[in-house]
């Protein structure tokens, strides 16, 4: 079909809003600020509630930034500055269930 004969059709993109935000957010490491394993106040900032890794997206940061902070949150991890996970829940001792109660006793 020619350009010339084809009918105009609306975008359906004009209709939907936008999903960002206008609000600048900080960038969330500054020139300054060193990525390292023992600079914990910058690390933790990083880390969800339950100790996991903070993906790219959520985090606002490079490509380059993101690979240091894993890095350094791994470092940080093996050498036990950090916690690989981070449970809230604290361990409670349960009313344990013996294995031979339900069992039959042989009878000879």
């Amino acid at each position: 079909m020619d350009k010339s004969k084809r009918p105009f059709i609306k975008s359906k993109r004009s209709f939907i809003k936008s999903k960002r935000s206008f609000r600048r957010r900080l960038p969330p490491i500054q020139s300054g600020d060193r990525i390292d394993y023992r600079n914990m106040s910058l690390i933790s900032r990083f880390i969800s509630q339950h100790g996991k890794i903070l993906s790219r997206r959520m985090n606002r940061l490079t490509l380059k930034q993101q690979r240091l902070i894993t890095i350094a949150i791994k470092q940080a991890r093996i050498l036990s500055l950090l916690p690989f996970i981070n449970n809230d829940k604290k361990f409670e001792k349960t009313k344990s269930t013996t294995r031979d109660a339900g069992l039959r006793t042989r009878s000879k």
